[in-house]
């Protein structure tokens, strides 16, 4: 067999061998210690120095070159097809992620799944598929995680086994490495497009209806606070950024993140994001730190990428001392379950308040609470909208507004369903008024 048959064969999207088995991992073998070999020798020859003061067409152009004529003393038996793929890759360990750049450049897929060097899953359309993709050894998938924690100063080691970083597009990276990580390091990426999705898109895929988003656009245009409830991949974030494209332009925004996702794209916006302690255990800023920070800082309005810890308690004294129309996020499967956790999230940070108290503080800062979840066919819906109207004894009480209606699945194994309005006209309505606006009648109407 010669090489050309043992080597690989690519296509749009994927890449599937040509042969299957152990002839298979002995084809992508010889492929990976060629692409080391020539990796390693056209590092040997470029002048480094210059490499930041070429334009990127012209730094691809010269390694293309320097590649072609290192393979041409080797004489190395492979076709076009092959040379160019060869030297692709190479570009890709030079300059990119290596083995993930073809699947970061597939607008298809939201998550890449590094479980192992030989190990890749990607998910597409809510559903996991297993993908030919590998790293040549857990060396190399190293070197791969380390590029991406570097650029944004963060660091990963044996004292520090776990990070959080993000790619230049804010697709949001996790990694972690042994001794945690007991096979080797793996490695998480979160995909967010270039161009966040915009209200109208969600529309189009059916996560909500228009008449849903005509109500958000009138929530968030009379400074209602509202809280994004979901459990992972629901598409929280997504949801927060549609949300926010109705904050008018002349607001302040601050934002506020573990690790910088959001795409808001107002012109008055101030990014902020958290640091963790340096090799001391010195320097760490949380996000309660910020959120006090923040106030200093004159806010129209505060975004919050998501609450987990005791900047909760900061967020809803925020929200009742004049900061209305904030955003935020938290991890929860309900509306009420969303509602205990931030309960949870203030008792986490030592403070002696009364049950009682801590509800009030919940009961007066937040209106509104959207409930996202991912379904069983990989579809992102709104299921719940439910309004907090207040306390009843010890109680925090809500009434929901819309509700996704589920009705079973079709012979493909898609969920059907229709969202549904409970007939329960919000409190809300009356401040809308005041801000000049009115929901329609039909919006309530069983």
């Amino acid at each position: 067999m010669s090489l050309r048959e043992r080597l690989i064969r690519e296509t749009p999207g994927n890449i599937v061998p040509l042969v299957r088995g152990e002839e298979a991992a002995a084809t992508q073998q010889v492929f990976q210690e060629m692409k080391s070999r020539l990796h390693r020798a056209i590092i040997n020859r470029m002048d480094l120095t210059k490499l930041g003061q070429l334009e990127p067409d012209q730094l691809h152009s010269e390694v293309a070159k320097l590649a072609e004529g290192l393979l041409a003393v080797e004489r190395t038996p492979l076709s076009m097809n092959e040379r160019e793929r060869l030297v692709e890759e190479v570009r890709h360990e030079l300059f990119g992620l290596g083995p993930l750049e073809p699947l970061l450049a597939d607008s298809t897929i939201s998550d890449i799944l590094v479980n192992s060097p030989y190990s890749i899953y990607v998910e597409r359309r809510g559903k996991i598929e297993s993908t030919d993709v590998t790293f040549k050894d857990s060396e190399h998938l190293m070197r791969v995680i380390e590029r991406i924690v570097s650029t944004v100063g963060r660091r990963i080691d044996e004292s520090s086994p776990m990070v959080d970083a993000r790619l230049p597009d804010g697709s949001r990276v996790n990694a972690i490495i042994p001794p945690l990580a007991l096979d080797g390091p793996v490695l998480s990426i979160r995909r967010f497009g270039a161009e966040p999705l915009r209200m109208h898109k969600l529309i189009e895929i059916g996560a909500l209806t228009k008449d849903i988003a005509d109500m958000f656009e009138m929530c968030v245009r009379a400074r209602l606070n509202v809280l994004i409830s979901g459990g992972t991949g629901a598409g929280k974030t997504t949801l927060l950024n549609a949300l926010s494209a109705y904050i008018p332009e002349g607001e302040r925004i601050v934002t506020i993140e573990d690790s910088a996702e959001l795409q808001l794209q107002q012109p008055h916006v101030v990014r902020l994001e958290t640091r963790p302690a340096n090799i001391e255990g010195r320097g760490e800023v949380t996000q309660r730190d910020l959120v006090k920070n923040a106030l200093r800082m004159r806010p129209d309005r505060i975004v919050i990428g998501e609450v987990r810890g005791g900047e909760a308690i900061d967020m809803l004294q925020a929200m009742n001392t004049g900061h209305d129309g904030s955003l935020t996020t938290v991890h929860a499967n309900t509306p009420r379950d969303a509602v205990a956790r931030l309960e949870t999230m203030i008792q986490m940070t030592g403070m002696r308040l009364s049950d009682r108290a801590m509800r009030q503080q919940i009961a007066s800062a937040l209106d509104l609470v959207i409930q996202a979840a991912r379904l069983s066919d990989g579809t992102r819906r709104i299921t719940s909208i439910s309004e907090i109207t207040g306390m009843e004894g010890e109680t925090i009480t809500m009434q929901e507004i819309f509700q996704f209606e589920r009705k079973g699945v079709d012979k493909d194994g898609r969920v059907i369903g229709r969202f549904r309005p409970t007939g329960v006209r919000p409190r809300f309505a009356e401040r809308l008024k005041v801000y000049g606006m009115q929901l329609p009648r039909v919006f309530f109407e069983e």
